[in-house]
């Protein structure tokens, strides 16, 4: 695998069972790269290792006076140099092209997983978790991968170099063969203090780091509220968290490093003190000394190499852990079933009782946004998580996993492709996000081909959004299209954000558009446009808006009235009013809504004084 051919074409499926088995994975999958740096490797490692040699035989050479060894000797570390060079060179490329196609290949991973579970994913896993794995953790990852190779190398070699001074000075070679394997794992104890508290410290920046991005993007409603000292000061709490868990951490490494000085050091001192002691008894001569000496030498680089490889792991296997928590998320794929044509007819929620005629308006009160959230997913085909909601299994309006696919013409959407039910099914959450681009590529999405751009522009009342981007072009024809679109919008305002973000899904033009509170920010006049222009538009399509707007309740086919998540009254929205006086309470903001028939649960003292009058109006 070389860099040129990333992306790779198939990213493969990783088995992430835990942090382990997936960086295991990723190394089978790099079998190759990681031979080849194992090679040069061993080529650059190995020439180090023999540099000692020539070494001792110049020395030996000098005190002999034999020109010849010495220009022998000569030669050998001219070979040794390029061999050094080279290998060093083609290590240091196979090394790197391992890391980037390693990390290449985990971003693939995690943007498949973002794709295949949508929405889903952030209620499972927190959005700022999601970054930071797929930015820190896989640096982390991408650092043991680099360096496996070159701890093979170095293992090897320095097993080699052990075994050779003791047959070539066994006295000396004994001593050495025995400081090098406890120098190895000196620093063993000392990781995992070191990776909890570096662990705390991310743990703190990211919650610096969350604090900060929610500053900014609230500021206007801060400045407003006058809320910015209070955001300050906890941001600055957070930051001096942080600053003192960086300097707990920094500390641990630094007595690693001292660690990492202070015993080969003392190893190289307790050689050449016992191999002066040698030489000084005649046992062996000056160029064998210079030989162990600089053998030994070698040996602190190899030794580097097993603590960089130990630090690497105790920090990339709890990134691994995190990145096969996300990675081991899946939902229903769907598929038992294949579509003979493209999936039409009424969408039906049997946990609900919900029906949405095809080609008509309907309008769903829930009273709960968290509820209507939960069913605009449930009409997209997103199954419910396997996992119970974090704040408990019982809470109302929350489908059981095991609950019943919502139909589409009778077929149940959890039963075909995903691909076939997103088709037919486009979901518009209450908070859509705008990616960064102009408004020509916004708007340049996978759709129909009936609804034009200008004409959806048109019907989600986008004109003062068009104006406010032509004057922003960078184009001196001030054509709006090509302005730019800062990252999720931000230079819009809520209610422009969300009339493009409604823009897009009507460009889009699928059988059945979902709506979750498209107009929640915008005044009541552009609204109501903004009504008649959905249901011009929308017109032969299905379209189910979850929504307590009068304005948008009135223009709409049916109404169906959902309470704790079960189907209470169907009709159009004044029929509603007069019959219904629950709805009403829902749909006029009453914070006290009267109690249904047979509905015998515990109200507030004076509820029953304040609902009787509603209750004989109706």
């Amino acid at each position: 695998m070389q860099i040129r051919d990333l992306p790779h074409a198939d990213p493969g499926e990783p088995d992430a069972r835990n942090g382990g088995t997936l960086l295991l994975w990723l190394y089978r999958t790099q079998l190759g790269g990681q031979v080849k740096a194992l090679f040069w490797g061993l080529v650059h490692t190995g020439a180090q290792a023999t540099f000692p040699v020539p070494v001792g035989l110049a020395v030996q050479a000098v005190v002999d006076r034999s020109g010849s060894r010495l220009a022998l000797a000569g030669g050998l570390l001219a070979v040794l140099g390029v061999l050094v060079a080279l290998g060093d060179t083609m290590l240091h490329r196979a090394s790197v092209t391992n890391w980037i196609t390693a990390v290449a290949r985990m971003q693939q991973l995690l943007a498949r997983k973002a794709t295949d579970m949508g929405s889903a994913l952030t209620r499972r896993v927190a959005s700022g978790e999601i970054t930071a794995v797929g930015t820190g953790d896989l640096e982390k990852i991408g650092w043991l991968v680099e360096g496996v190779s070159r701890f093979g190398a170095a293992a090897v070699t320095s097993v080699g170099v052990c075994v050779a001074l003791m047959l070539y000075q066994p006295a000396l070679g004994l001593v050495v063969a025995a400081g090098a394997p406890v120098l190895a794992l000196a620093v063993l104890p000392l990781l995992p203090h070191a990776t909890r508290r570096a662990d705390a410290q991310r743990e703190k920046a990211g919650r610096a780091t969350e604090l900060a991005s929610d500053t900014v993007a609230g500021l206007r409603v801060l400045r407003g509220i006058g809320g910015e000292d209070l955001f300050l000061d906890r941001y600055r709490t957070a930051s001096q968290e942080q600053r003192r868990a960086a300097i707990r951490s920094a500390r641990m490494w630094s007595l690693i490093s001292a660690v990492q000085v202070a015993l080969p050091g003392l190893l190289l001192v307790a050689v050449v003190w016992y191999g002066v002691h040698l030489a000084l008894q005649g046992r062996i001569a000056v160029g064998e000394l210079v030989t162990v000496y600089s053998a030994v030498t070698f040996l602190l680089f190899p030794l580097r190499h097993f603590e960089e490889t130990a630090m690497a792991y105790s920090f990339a296997r709890p990134s691994a852990d995190r990145a096969a928590r996300v990675l081991a998320l899946a939902r229903p794929t769907g598929g038992r079933i294949t579509p003979d044509g493209p999936l039409t007819g009424d969408l039906h929620d049997p946990v609900t009782g919900l029906t949405a005629a095809t080609g008509r308006l309907t309008a769903v009160v829930c009273g709960d946004p968290d509820a209507a959230g939960r069913l605009a997913d449930r009409l997209g085909g997103h199954a419910p998580d396997a996992e119970p909601p974090a704040d408990g299994p019982d809470e109302p309006g929350a489908a059981p996993p095991d609950s019943p696919s919502v139909l589409l013409g009778g077929t149940p959407l959890d039963d075909v492709p995903r691909d076939t039910a997103r088709a037919a099914v486009l979901v518009q959450d209450k908070d859509p996000t705008l990616l960064s681009g102009t408004l020509g590529e916004l708007l340049d999405i996978p759709a129909s081909g009936r609804v034009e751009a200008a004409d959806a522009l048109a019907a989600a009342q986008c004109g003062d959004v068009l104006t406010a981007l032509a004057q922003a072009s960078d184009d001196a024809s001030g054509d709006p299209g090509t302005a730019r679109i800062t990252e999720r919008g931000r230079s819009l305002s809520g209610g422009q954000r969300q009339r493009l973000a409604l823009a897009r899904s009507l460009v889009a033009d699928p059988e059945v558009l979902v709506l979750d509170e498209p107009t929640s920010a915008v005044d009541a006049h552009t609204e109501a446009r903004i009504a008649d222009g959905l249901r011009a538009l929308r017109t032969g399509r299905t379209t189910v808006v979850l929504t307590s707007s009068p304005l948008l309740l009135d223009r709409a086919d049916q109404v169906v009235f959902l309470r704790d998540g079960v189907l209470v009254a169907a009709a159009p929205h004044r029929e509603l009013l007069r019959t219904c006086p629950a709805y009403r309470s829902v749909v006029t903001r009453d914070t006290e809504p009267p109690a249904l028939p047979g509905d015998d649960r515990p109200r507030p003292a004076g509820t029953a004084a304040r609902t009787a009058p509603i209750e004989e109006t109706a």
